[in-house]
């Protein structure tokens, strides 16, 4: 995905809230933007509105316990 804005809205994973593994997610051109809320300056990396919708069911799903 190219991206040519940064995300400007960016927030804490309710699903991280209790662990120490933070992560932030942004909207971004019809798709997903993540970082790690630790490590910001590491940059992030992008997903389109497909791929983000499903990695957001197969952690509903419960798919990555293992």
């Amino acid at each position: 995905m190219t991206v040519s804005q940064t995300p400007g809205n960016w927030r804490k994973s309710s699903r991280s809230a209790n662990t120490s593994t933070r992560v932030e997610v942004g909207s971004i051109g019809g798709g997903a933007a993540v970082r790690d809320t630790k490590d910001r300056a590491a940059g992030y990396f992008t997903t389109t509105g497909t791929q983000w919708s499903a990695f957001i069911g197969a952690v509903k799903a419960d798919r990555f316990h293992g």
